[in-house]
């Protein structure tokens, strides 16, 4: 079974989702190890109470360098196949990223190329769009700029506050982020400069 190595910083909400479909067998995968950068994170304490294994690597007072290479450290000794970012809030360097190609992923909540980096559900909901959503897509060496493995789409309510939003997105972000994991893992893809294109097998659901 594929192992996941996952990185968080806060509350851990898709972490939360993702372990929940690897116990159910929903998703044919399992958590090597959950890593934060943050003492204080929800997610890490969520983690140890489902028994799963949690390295603490506080990042105050290192180099973005100095404290990738402890990540990365811990990953290799965890034997991860990919690498799942749920809500960590670092930007990983270019090194680190070297190290796992393809095998690192992201879910951003919003339909990039649209408002990337931080806060993006308000960033759409001050602009005035009608539609959002969330993107999960590899990591690359920039900011939200990687090939896109799914999208989502969330209407945009005249009602709405950015806070309702926001809630409507974290749901479809439980649900693909899961889908996604699920069809890198399978390896039925292959990349055309950006574009991620299905193979026929995936397409045909075999």
């Amino acid at each position: 079974m594929k192992r996941l190595g996952i990185l968080i910083s806060g509350r851990g909400s898709n972490f939360e989702a993702i372990a929940k479909n690897c116990a159910s067998g929903k998703l044919a995968a399992s958590i090597a190890v959950v890593i934060s950068n943050r003492a204080d994170a929800q997610g890490l304490r969520t983690a140890r109470e489902m028994g799963l294994a949690t390295v603490l690597l506080p990042s105050k007072g290192l180099t973005r360098e100095e404290h990738d290479r402890q990540v990365v450290e811990a990953l290799i000794a965890a034997k991860v196949d990919l690498i799942v970012l749920a809500g960590y809030m670092r930007i990983l360097t270019a090194w680190f990223i070297e190290q796992f190609p393809q095998r690192i992923v992201n879910i951003h909540p919003a339909l990039l190329p649209a408002f990337p980096g931080l806060d993006a559900q308000h960033q759409a909901w001050e602009y005035g769009v009608r539609y959002s959503g969330c993107t999960v897509h590899f990591v690359d060496e920039k900011m939200d700029s990687g090939p896109i493995l799914a999208q989502s789409i969330v209407p945009v309510f005249d009602s709405d506050t950015a806070e309702t939003l926001s809630n409507r997105i974290l749901a479809e972000e439980h649900r693909i982020y899961s889908e996604a994991i699920a069809f890198v893992l399978s390896g039925q893809y292959r990349l055309d400069g950006r574009r991620v294109v299905r193979l026929a097998s995936a397409q045909d659901g075999n």
